[in-house]
């Protein structure tokens, strides 16, 4: 089975690209999403209340992201000490969902993968073909903001992610989304029924 990861700061439009595969038929590995899910393990709430306190959790003992955001992307150990809680399980939780899509028989898999830092230490080790998404700072900005992020978040986030520089070194296919989504969408399109033949 085929690994399709794309990868692309905040506001790039890794969610157009991604919606011209799953438009293909090919089967989603959102690890946002899993990231997310994995917020609901008890074990992961206990060790993110021991290390960012116990204001992150709402009356139902529920972590609440952007409380734990504010705090987890504060310094660059902050967002260490994040890292070395969640992406363990993440990782857990990304392999089983693989398996199973695997066992499903599915030729290929997209994974949308936003914290991609470099291809030898990160879940992307495995990828097939790493895909880029990229778009000027200033549109990624603008981007964020109107799908109702915070400037200032939005702005920490990008600040701690890698350049496009460094995504294009890591990546086998490249895309500039300096136009509309339509226009991604047929690149992207383009570039997968070439791949699939």
């Amino acid at each position: 089975m085929k690994k399709l990861f794309i990868i692309g700061g905040m506001g790039a439009g890794k969610s157009s690209a991604t919606r011209a595969l799953l438009d293909q038929g090919l089967p989603l590995i959102d690890l946002d999403m899993v990231g997310h899910d994995i917020l609901k393990w008890e074990v992961v709430k206990e060790e993110l209340a021991e290390a960012f306190g116990d204001d992150i959790l709402d009356e139902d003992g529920e972590v609440m992201r952007s409380t734990l955001a504010a705090k987890a992307f504060k310094t660059p150990a902050d967002t260490r000490k994040l890292n070395r809680i969640t992406m363990p399980r993440i990782e857990e939780a990304y392999t089983d969902k693989l398996a199973e899509i695997e066992a499903s028989g599915a030729d290929a898999v997209v994974v949308e993968y936003s914290a991609f830092k470099n291809r030898e230490s990160s879940l992307a080790y495995s990828a097939d073909v790493v895909i880029a998404i990229l778009a000027p700072t200033d549109v990624r900005i603008e981007r964020a903001v109107a799908s109702g992020f915070d400037e200032d978040d939005v702005r920490r986030r990008i600040a701690r992610q890698i350049t496009d520089a460094d995504r294009v070194e890591a990546a086998d296919v490249v895309f500039n989304n300096n136009s509309t989504k339509e226009e991604l969408y047929n690149k992207v399109l383009d570039w997968w029924n070439t791949y699939n033949a």
